[in-house]
């Protein structure tokens, strides 16, 4: 039922069950052994994981599972490392490569993606997002899967230039930068047009805007040169009937109606973001998702798992399009007893 309670969230149609979707939790390989049997580990081979991770995926009915085939390795051939901290099982992603193809920011300003990158193919990005849903729909076919970018705009920007060189070039010429903004999202179209034309009914739209704290530069740069790009880029989406789930880590609560207006269908946030005015002001026209606090399972307890949980749901459950999900993911050092409670308290309340 996982499926049609999700395709009934994303449609607006108020499944009698709330629909609920993870992050990171179906690679947690001490907890997805704990709840399936199924053991894998960080050695594990790639086909061992998969099958733990379809495991739990079916055990906690996820009803949503999000991909996104343009990520950051379309941008190796030009691309800031910027080092990662352990996250996954076992520190697999740990990192302390750092390095920056920039050395001043004024060579920031110049670029030109198209010229580095090269035109992007649109008819092989078709075949390529068509097979990559496909793979995703055979792997977890209880759940709706989508396509989508994770480099939309504003995190391609950051991955290419890093913060240093992006915060630097943005306070020497922020209009110079704005214009760095147009020819990447001139560069990107072609995957938009082709997820227009892919078989996916549901994308994904990722892109990391501001910190935690909010906005990193002055909102007036963002409605000059980030949602106007966002309008060109979702325009073919919507022309094709596509729903365009939008998400944005940390607190873009300042820009959910900039947001809105540039015609998404749903939101994906933190628990920074204000779930409850999305609520509130969207609830009965968009689909949302979220969203606990994972630092309420690293560190609370029962009770207040519990009370985060209803939270959540005390938000979402009059809605039609909600989905529950701990909002910026369940890491491998939850204690296992809290991801297990936060689960039961789910299953309790899950029902409308």
């Amino acid at each position: 039922m996982s499926y049609e309670l999700g395709m009934a969230a994303f449609n607006l149609e108020m499944p009698d069950v709330i629909p609920r979707t993870e992050y990171s939790a179906h690679m947690y390989w001490e907890l997805i052994e704990k709840v399936t049997g199924v053991k894998a580990t960080p050695q594990s081979t790639k086909e061992e994981q998969m099958k733990a991770t379809q495991a739990f995926v079916k055990a906690w009915d996820y009803s949503f599972f999000g991909n996104a085939f343009v990520h950051i390795g379309h941008l190796n051939k030009c691309r800031t490392k910027k080092g990662h901290a352990t996250f996954a099982s076992g520190g697999v992603d740990f990192s302390a490569e750092v390095s920056c193809p920039f050395s001043d920011p004024e060579e920031c300003l110049d670029f030109d993606p198209i010229a580095v990158y090269g035109e992007v193919d649109e008819r092989q990005a078709i075949k390529d997002l068509n097979a990559s849903y496909y793979e995703k729909c055979d792997l977890f076919p209880n759940s709706v899967n989508t396509q989508g970018t994770y480099i939309t705009l504003v995190t391609g920007l950051i991955e290419i230039f890093g913060w240093e060189m992006l915060l630097l070039a943005l306070a020497i010429d922020g209009d110079g930068f704005g214009e760095v903004a147009n020819r990447y999202t001139e560069w990107i179209m072609p995957y938009f047009r082709a997820m227009a034309q892919c078989d996916t009914p549901i994308l994904r739209i990722h892109d990391d805007i501001v910190w935690t704290s909010g906005a990193f530069v002055n909102p007036k740069w963002y409605r000059k040169y980030v949602f106007p790009n966002y309008k060109k880029m979702f325009a073919p989406l919507k022309e094709a009937g596509k729903k365009v789930i939008y998400l944005c880590d940390g607190n873009y609560t300042e820009f959910i109606d900039d947001v809105a207006d540039c015609g998404v269908d749903g939101f994906v946030m933190e628990p920074t973001t204000d779930m409850k005015y999305i609520a509130e002001k969207y609830g009965k026209t968009h689909s949302f998702i979220g969203n606990a606090d994972t630092r309420v399972l690293l560190n609370g307890t029962k009770d207040e798992i519990y009370a985060e949980v209803k939270r959540c749901i005390d938000i979402g459950k009059n809605c039609p399009g909600f989905f529950m999900a701990v909002g910026n993911h369940i890491p491998s050092n939850t204690p296992i007893e809290n991801a297990l409670f936060y689960n039961e308290v789910f299953n309790e309340l899950k029902r409308r």
